[in-house]
């Protein structure tokens, strides 16, 4: 499982991170709202426990805006505050899970089986978008029985892409993500893989794109019924 922290404190959030890490869980881990919502918009997550009092952007109006941009990823907030005021408002922003700090790592973990219960059990082995496949385990794009293996920053990048269909998703996201913010990689390294990336869907047989938003990103979009795919007037190919 794949869990994303948002979390202001950073002795906080190293200890989220190391006890998630602990019991099996992937972490990526930020420190204000509007990274967070980025995040959350832009990677394949399973569960996101976000803060309520964070910088540039607090944890209600991430979680409002990611229900407003049809993100469903359960969130967990947590909240220094116990008032039933907060907690309303917090479960009425979109949030699924409320946590009162300070707490237990138990109770944590908890609340995290809790939540994957009621979520039926929040572990995808695939990733599809459009007509393609994405194996989380083994790694391989698929597309009506013809697949191909992909390498691992390969793989790192194009599920950031395919979690979002049609989101724009900056070379900055994917380094970070895919490599990490303090790696050398640079929007060199972004481009080849893109590339290689383009090369594996053409090879399965694909009508999905990624596609290049001059001085944005990438987003990956599936093409409509009719072999349209929106927004492409604005995207550059290539």
């Amino acid at each position: 499982m794949h869990v994303l922290i948002v979390e202001d404190d950073e002795s906080l959030a190293a200890a989220l991170e190391k006890i998630l890490r602990d019991n099996g869980y992937d972490v990526d881990k930020v420190h204000d709202g509007e990274a967070g919502l980025t995040y959350a918009m832009a990677g394949g997550y399973d569960v996101v426990i976000l803060d309520v009092m964070l910088p540039k952007m607090d944890g209600f109006a991430v979680t409002s805006e990611l229900r407003r941009q049809q993100v469903s990823t359960p969130i967990i907030l947590l909240t220094a505050r116990d008032s039933t005021a907060d907690k309303i408002a917090g479960l009425d922003s979109g949030a699924d899970d409320y946590m009162t700090k300070p707490f237990s790592p138990a109770e944590l973990m908890a609340h995290l089986r809790a939540l994957t219960r009621r979520q039926g059990e929040v572990q995808f082995e695939l990733l599809s978008a459009g007509d393609l496949q994405l194996s989380l385990e083994t790694y391989d794009l698929s597309r009506e029985g013809k697949s191909i293996r992909l390498s691992f920053k390969e793989f790192c990048i194009l599920k950031i892409l395919m979690g979002s269909p049609g989101a724009v998703v900056s070379k900055d996201t994917l380094i970070d993500k895919a490599w990490s913010a303090s790696s050398s990689a640079g929007d060199n390294n972004v481009e080849a893989y893109i590339s290689f990336l383009r090369k594996k869907i053409a090879h399965v047989g694909s009508q999905c794109k990624i596609e290049t938003i001059r001085k944005a990103g990438y987003r990956f979009v599936v093409p409509a019924a009719d072999g349209s795919a929106d927004g492409a007037d604005s995207a550059e190919i290539g």
